[in-house]
Protein backbone atom coordinates (compact mmCIF):
# COMPACT_ATOMS: atom_id res chain seq x y z
CA UNK A 1 0.00 0.00 0.00
CA UNK A 2 2.88 2.31 0.53
CA UNK A 3 2.63 3.23 -3.50
CA UNK A 4 -0.71 3.87 -3.50
CA UNK A 5 -0.35 6.52 -0.40
CA UNK A 6 2.84 8.26 -2.22
CA UNK A 7 1.09 8.26 -5.30
CA UNK A 8 -1.82 10.03 -3.18
CA UNK A 9 -0.43 12.30 -1.44
CA UNK A 10 1.62 13.25 -4.66
CA UNK A 11 -1.29 14.36 -6.26
CA UNK A 12 -2.85 16.20 -3.46
CA UNK A 13 0.11 18.23 -3.48
CA UNK A 14 0.07 18.93 -7.40
CA UNK A 15 3.28 17.63 -7.90
CA UNK A 16 4.74 15.63 -10.63
CA UNK A 17 6.81 12.91 -10.45
CA UNK A 18 9.91 15.15 -11.03
CA UNK A 19 8.57 18.08 -8.98
CA UNK A 20 8.57 15.63 -5.80
CA UNK A 21 12.30 14.42 -6.61
CA UNK A 22 13.14 18.60 -6.91
CA UNK A 23 11.11 18.83 -3.37
CA UNK A 24 13.66 16.19 -1.27
CA UNK A 25 16.61 17.57 -3.70
CA UNK A 26 16.91 14.85 -5.69
CA UNK A 27 17.59 11.84 -2.54
CA UNK A 28 16.30 9.94 -5.35
CA UNK A 29 15.17 9.91 -9.11
CA UNK A 30 11.65 10.90 -11.08
CA UNK A 31 12.62 7.12 -12.12
CA UNK A 32 12.63 6.06 -8.77
CA UNK A 33 9.75 7.43 -6.98
CA UNK A 34 7.61 5.77 -10.10
CA UNK A 35 8.73 2.82 -9.01
CA UNK A 36 7.75 3.29 -5.35
CA UNK A 37 4.45 4.54 -6.71
CA UNK A 38 3.87 1.16 -8.60
CA UNK A 39 5.15 -1.06 -5.64
CA UNK A 40 8.31 -2.45 -7.37
CA UNK A 41 10.78 -1.36 -4.26
CA UNK A 42 10.40 0.34 -1.00
CA UNK A 43 12.34 3.21 0.35
CA UNK A 44 15.01 3.31 2.75
CA UNK A 45 13.98 5.16 5.78
CA UNK A 46 15.86 8.71 5.22
CA UNK A 47 14.31 8.79 1.69
CA UNK A 48 10.71 7.61 3.07
CA UNK A 49 10.92 10.57 5.46
CA UNK A 50 12.18 13.22 3.46
CA UNK A 51 9.07 11.97 1.02
CA UNK A 52 6.52 12.36 4.03
CA UNK A 53 8.14 15.86 4.83
CA UNK A 54 8.01 16.98 1.17
CA UNK A 55 4.33 16.14 0.97
CA UNK A 56 3.45 17.42 4.26
CA UNK A 57 1.46 13.94 5.57
CA UNK A 58 3.28 12.21 8.29
CA UNK A 59 5.38 9.02 7.73
CA UNK A 60 2.75 6.66 9.05
CA UNK A 61 -0.07 7.93 6.99
CA UNK A 62 2.56 6.30 3.78
CA UNK A 63 3.00 3.12 5.77
CA UNK A 64 -1.19 2.86 6.24
CA UNK A 65 -2.57 -0.28 5.16
CA UNK A 66 -6.29 1.40 4.70
CA UNK A 67 -7.67 -0.33 0.90
CA UNK A 68 -9.95 2.59 0.26
CA UNK A 69 -11.29 3.80 -3.45
CA UNK A 70 -13.68 6.22 -4.79
CA UNK A 71 -16.52 4.93 -7.29
CA UNK A 72 -18.58 6.90 -9.68
CA UNK A 73 -16.98 10.13 -9.00
CA UNK A 74 -19.27 12.77 -10.57
CA UNK A 75 -17.85 16.48 -10.66
CA UNK A 76 -19.86 19.69 -10.41
CA UNK A 77 -17.84 22.17 -12.51
CA UNK A 78 -18.04 26.34 -12.53
CA UNK A 79 -15.61 25.71 -15.58
CA UNK A 80 -13.32 23.45 -17.50
CA UNK A 81 -11.32 21.84 -14.77
CA UNK A 82 -8.17 20.12 -15.78
CA UNK A 83 -6.72 16.65 -15.60
CA UNK A 84 -4.24 17.64 -12.58
CA UNK A 85 -6.81 19.63 -10.59
CA UNK A 86 -9.28 17.05 -10.87
CA UNK A 87 -6.45 14.57 -9.53
CA UNK A 88 -5.98 16.54 -6.67
CA UNK A 89 -9.05 16.73 -5.58
CA UNK A 90 -9.53 13.06 -6.11
CA UNK A 91 -6.35 12.71 -3.70
CA UNK A 92 -7.63 15.33 -0.99
CA UNK A 93 -11.68 12.99 -0.88
CA UNK A 94 -9.57 10.16 -0.64
CA UNK A 95 -7.16 11.60 2.11
CA UNK A 96 -10.28 12.84 3.97
CA UNK A 97 -12.59 9.95 3.77
CA UNK A 98 -9.86 7.76 4.70
CA UNK A 99 -9.27 9.70 8.37
CA UNK A 100 -12.68 9.99 8.15
CA UNK A 101 -13.43 5.82 8.31
CA UNK A 102 -9.95 4.74 10.52
CA UNK A 103 -11.49 6.81 13.40
CA UNK A 104 -14.75 5.08 13.33
CA UNK A 105 -13.01 2.04 13.26
CA UNK A 106 -10.97 2.49 16.49
CA UNK A 107 -14.72 3.62 17.76
CA UNK A 108 -16.11 0.42 16.74
CA UNK A 109 -19.04 2.35 15.52
CA UNK A 110 -18.54 2.04 11.64
CA UNK A 111 -20.91 4.27 9.22
CA UNK A 112 -24.12 5.27 8.78
CA UNK A 113 -26.00 2.62 6.46
CA UNK A 114 -27.76 4.77 3.07
CA UNK A 115 -31.10 5.09 4.68
CA UNK A 116 -32.41 5.87 0.68
CA UNK A 117 -35.93 7.32 0.99
CA UNK A 118 -38.79 4.71 0.17
CA UNK A 119 -39.55 4.48 -3.28
CA UNK A 120 -36.25 6.01 -4.15
CA UNK A 121 -35.10 6.17 -7.11
CA UNK A 122 -38.02 8.47 -7.92
CA UNK A 123 -38.92 8.32 -11.77
CA UNK A 124 -38.40 11.89 -13.10
CA UNK A 125 -39.97 12.92 -16.89
CA UNK A 126 -40.59 16.84 -16.17
CA UNK A 127 -40.03 19.39 -13.67
CA UNK A 128 -42.76 18.48 -11.46
CA UNK A 129 -41.50 15.09 -11.12
CA UNK A 130 -38.74 16.20 -9.45
CA UNK A 131 -41.19 18.36 -7.19
CA UNK A 132 -42.74 15.43 -6.44
CA UNK A 133 -39.89 13.46 -5.15
CA UNK A 134 -38.44 16.49 -2.94
CA UNK A 135 -42.04 15.90 -1.66
CA UNK A 136 -41.46 12.37 -1.05
CA UNK A 137 -37.65 12.41 0.55
CA UNK A 138 -39.34 15.07 3.11
CA UNK A 139 -42.13 12.90 3.56
CA UNK A 140 -39.69 9.35 4.02
CA UNK A 141 -37.66 11.55 6.03
CA UNK A 142 -40.64 13.15 8.51
CA UNK A 143 -38.84 16.44 7.72
CA UNK A 144 -42.98 17.80 7.33
CA UNK A 145 -43.33 21.12 5.87
CA UNK A 146 -40.68 23.35 7.72
CA UNK A 147 -37.22 25.33 6.79
CA UNK A 148 -34.69 22.37 6.83
CA UNK A 149 -32.24 23.98 9.67
CA UNK A 150 -29.04 22.00 8.77
CA UNK A 151 -29.01 19.87 5.85
CA UNK A 152 -25.21 18.59 6.32
CA UNK A 153 -26.31 17.28 9.22
CA UNK A 154 -29.65 15.95 8.25
CA UNK A 155 -27.34 13.72 4.99
CA UNK A 156 -25.21 12.78 7.59
CA UNK A 157 -27.79 11.53 9.97
CA UNK A 158 -29.36 9.41 6.72
CA UNK A 159 -25.65 7.62 6.02
CA UNK A 160 -24.29 10.30 3.42
CA UNK A 161 -20.73 11.55 4.49
CA UNK A 162 -20.44 15.40 3.74
CA UNK A 163 -17.31 17.05 3.62
CA UNK A 164 -15.73 20.15 3.06
CA UNK A 165 -12.91 20.74 1.31
CA UNK A 166 -10.54 23.48 -0.60
CA UNK A 167 -11.59 22.81 -4.13
CA UNK A 168 -9.98 24.85 -7.63
CA UNK A 169 -12.33 27.77 -8.21
CA UNK A 170 -13.32 25.73 -11.16
CA UNK A 171 -15.33 22.89 -9.25
CA UNK A 172 -17.98 23.36 -7.06
CA UNK A 173 -18.25 19.75 -5.39
CA UNK A 174 -18.49 16.24 -6.15
CA UNK A 175 -20.49 13.28 -5.39
CA UNK A 176 -18.89 9.24 -5.08
CA UNK A 177 -19.26 6.00 -3.57
CA UNK A 178 -16.27 5.03 -0.86
CA UNK A 179 -15.90 1.56 -1.39
CA UNK A 180 -13.66 -1.06 1.26
CA UNK A 181 -13.25 -4.88 0.79
CA UNK A 182 -15.94 -6.68 2.48
CA UNK A 183 -18.34 -3.38 3.27
CA UNK A 184 -21.39 -1.55 2.13
CA UNK A 185 -20.35 1.26 0.11
CA UNK A 186 -20.90 4.74 1.73
CA UNK A 187 -22.21 7.63 -0.35
CA UNK A 188 -20.33 11.03 -0.43
CA UNK A 189 -21.15 14.35 -0.79
CA UNK A 190 -18.15 16.91 -1.11
CA UNK A 191 -18.44 20.64 -1.25
CA UNK A 192 -16.08 23.89 -1.32
CA UNK A 193 -14.88 25.77 0.86
CA UNK A 194 -15.38 28.76 -1.41
CA UNK A 195 -19.18 28.85 -1.49
CA UNK A 196 -21.40 30.71 0.75
CA UNK A 197 -23.46 29.01 3.08
CA UNK A 198 -26.42 29.53 1.31
CA UNK A 199 -24.71 27.83 -1.83
CA UNK A 200 -23.29 25.15 0.68
CA UNK A 201 -26.76 24.25 1.53
CA UNK A 202 -28.54 24.33 -2.49
CA UNK A 203 -25.53 22.09 -3.44
CA UNK A 204 -26.18 19.59 -0.91
CA UNK A 205 -29.55 19.40 -1.69
CA UNK A 206 -28.74 19.11 -5.02
CA UNK A 207 -26.08 16.30 -4.81
CA UNK A 208 -29.29 14.59 -3.00
CA UNK A 209 -31.15 15.16 -5.96
CA UNK A 210 -28.39 12.84 -8.58
CA UNK A 211 -29.02 10.41 -5.76
CA UNK A 212 -32.43 9.80 -5.44
CA UNK A 213 -33.79 10.39 -9.26
CA UNK A 214 -34.16 8.83 -11.86
CA UNK A 215 -34.02 11.46 -14.45
CA UNK A 216 -35.56 10.75 -18.16
CA UNK A 217 -33.02 11.07 -21.15
CA UNK A 218 -35.08 14.13 -22.65
CA UNK A 219 -34.64 16.04 -19.39
CA UNK A 220 -31.99 18.51 -18.75
CA UNK A 221 -30.93 16.63 -15.21
CA UNK A 222 -29.25 19.56 -13.79
CA UNK A 223 -32.41 21.60 -14.24
CA UNK A 224 -34.60 18.58 -12.55
CA UNK A 225 -31.63 19.16 -9.53
CA UNK A 226 -32.03 22.46 -9.38
CA UNK A 227 -35.64 22.21 -8.86
CA UNK A 228 -35.86 19.35 -6.65
CA UNK A 229 -33.53 21.43 -4.40
CA UNK A 230 -35.53 24.38 -4.55
CA UNK A 231 -38.46 22.11 -3.38
CA UNK A 232 -36.20 20.21 -0.82
CA UNK A 233 -35.47 23.62 0.71
CA UNK A 234 -38.52 25.95 0.03
CA UNK A 235 -41.02 23.51 0.16
CA UNK A 236 -44.54 24.94 -1.69
CA UNK A 237 -47.20 24.90 0.73
CA UNK A 238 -44.83 26.33 3.69
CA UNK A 239 -43.66 29.38 1.21
CA UNK A 240 -46.90 29.98 0.04
CA UNK A 241 -48.28 31.27 3.75
CA UNK A 242 -45.42 32.83 4.05
CA UNK A 243 -45.62 34.86 0.99
CA UNK A 244 -49.06 34.72 -0.57
CA UNK A 245 -50.38 33.16 -3.55
CA UNK A 246 -49.31 36.07 -6.03
CA UNK A 247 -47.74 38.89 -5.35
CA UNK A 248 -46.53 42.29 -7.92
CA UNK A 249 -43.79 42.80 -6.19
CA UNK A 250 -41.24 42.14 -3.10
CA UNK A 251 -39.06 44.88 -0.96
CA UNK A 252 -35.82 44.01 0.25
CA UNK A 253 -36.55 43.74 3.87
CA UNK A 254 -38.78 40.89 3.04
CA UNK A 255 -36.21 38.86 0.92
CA UNK A 256 -33.98 38.77 3.14
CA UNK A 257 -35.99 37.77 6.01
CA UNK A 258 -37.15 34.53 4.01
CA UNK A 259 -34.16 34.02 2.24
CA UNK A 260 -32.48 33.56 6.30
CA UNK A 261 -35.78 31.34 7.19
CA UNK A 262 -35.20 28.75 4.39
CA UNK A 263 -31.60 29.20 4.52
CA UNK A 264 -31.25 29.63 0.25
CA UNK A 265 -29.51 32.73 -1.39
CA UNK A 266 -31.78 35.65 -2.82
CA UNK A 267 -31.65 34.73 -5.89
CA UNK A 268 -32.30 31.09 -5.19
CA UNK A 269 -35.73 32.73 -3.30
CA UNK A 270 -36.98 34.43 -6.33
CA UNK A 271 -36.06 31.84 -8.96
CA UNK A 272 -38.24 29.51 -6.45
CA UNK A 273 -41.13 32.19 -6.88
CA UNK A 274 -41.13 32.31 -10.35
CA UNK A 275 -41.66 28.41 -10.45
CA UNK A 276 -44.24 28.37 -8.42
CA UNK A 277 -46.06 31.40 -10.16
CA UNK A 278 -46.00 33.60 -7.08
CA UNK A 279 -44.37 36.12 -9.38
CA UNK A 280 -44.47 36.37 -13.04
CA UNK A 281 -40.85 36.35 -15.06
CA UNK A 282 -41.44 40.33 -15.76
CA UNK A 283 -41.59 40.97 -12.09
CA UNK A 284 -38.09 38.40 -11.65
CA UNK A 285 -36.27 40.10 -14.09
CA UNK A 286 -37.36 43.38 -12.53
CA UNK A 287 -35.63 42.45 -9.56
CA UNK A 288 -32.65 41.24 -11.07
CA UNK A 289 -32.58 44.27 -12.48
CA UNK A 290 -33.33 46.72 -9.19
CA UNK A 291 -32.43 45.37 -5.91
CA UNK A 292 -31.37 42.59 -6.69
CA UNK A 293 -28.82 43.45 -9.63
CA UNK A 294 -25.74 42.14 -7.72
CA UNK A 295 -27.04 39.16 -6.17
CA UNK A 296 -25.96 36.28 -9.19
CA UNK A 297 -21.95 37.60 -7.85
CA UNK A 298 -22.43 38.65 -3.98
CA UNK A 299 -25.07 36.92 -1.63
CA UNK A 300 -26.90 39.88 0.44
CA UNK A 301 -25.98 39.84 4.20
CA UNK A 302 -24.53 36.02 4.22
CA UNK A 303 -25.96 33.63 6.67
CA UNK A 304 -23.69 32.83 9.76
CA UNK A 305 -21.02 29.54 8.81
CA UNK A 306 -23.89 27.33 10.15
CA UNK A 307 -23.58 24.03 7.59
CA UNK A 308 -20.20 22.51 8.99
CA UNK A 309 -19.57 18.67 8.51
CA UNK A 310 -18.72 18.27 12.29
CA UNK A 311 -19.49 14.35 12.68
CA UNK A 312 -15.78 13.75 11.88
CA UNK A 313 -14.03 16.17 14.63
CA UNK A 314 -16.66 15.04 16.96
CA UNK A 315 -15.51 11.44 16.91
CA UNK A 316 -12.25 12.23 16.52
CA UNK A 317 -12.72 14.41 20.13
CA UNK A 318 -14.68 11.57 21.03
CA UNK A 319 -11.63 8.86 20.60
CA UNK A 320 -9.30 11.44 22.34
CA UNK A 321 -11.72 11.59 25.44
CA UNK A 322 -11.87 8.32 25.78
CA UNK A 323 -8.09 7.29 25.44
CA UNK A 324 -8.85 5.52 21.72
CA UNK A 325 -6.23 7.85 20.66
CA UNK A 326 -3.40 9.77 21.73
CA UNK A 327 -3.27 13.59 21.71
CA UNK A 328 -0.78 13.49 18.68
CA UNK A 329 -2.82 10.99 16.82
CA UNK A 330 -5.90 13.18 17.18
CA UNK A 331 -4.00 16.15 15.58
CA UNK A 332 -2.77 14.39 12.81
CA UNK A 333 -6.40 13.14 12.03
CA UNK A 334 -8.10 16.50 12.21
CA UNK A 335 -4.68 18.23 10.57
CA UNK A 336 -4.70 20.67 13.44
CA UNK A 337 -1.33 21.15 16.07
CA UNK A 338 -1.33 19.54 19.23
CA UNK A 339 -1.66 22.50 21.18
CA UNK A 340 -5.26 23.36 19.38
CA UNK A 341 -6.56 20.15 20.22
CA UNK A 342 -5.52 20.90 23.92
CA UNK A 343 -7.67 24.17 23.73
CA UNK A 344 -10.97 22.48 21.95
CA UNK A 345 -10.43 19.67 24.83
CA UNK A 346 -10.33 22.26 27.41
CA UNK A 347 -12.40 24.59 26.63
CA UNK A 348 -12.25 28.48 27.01
CA UNK A 349 -9.76 29.59 29.32
CA UNK A 350 -11.56 31.41 32.48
Amino acid sequence: MFGERLKLARKRSGLSLRGLADAINHAVSAQAIGRYERNEMLPGSATALKLAKALGVPLSYLFSPSEIRLEGVEFRKTAATRAQERAMVEAAVLDSLDRYLLVEDLLEIGSHVWDKPEGAPFKVSDLDDAETAAESVRKAWNLGGDAIPNVTELLEEHGIKVLKLDFPLSVDGLTCRVARPGQEKVPVIVGSVAKSVERRRFTLAHELGHMVMAIDGDLDEEKACQRFASALLMPREDLLFEVGQRRHAFGYAEIIEIKRMYGVSAAALIVRLRDLGVITEGTLQTVFRGIGRTWRKAEPEPLPSMEEPRRFQRLVLRALAEDVISLPKAAELLRKSTGEVSRIMSGPAE
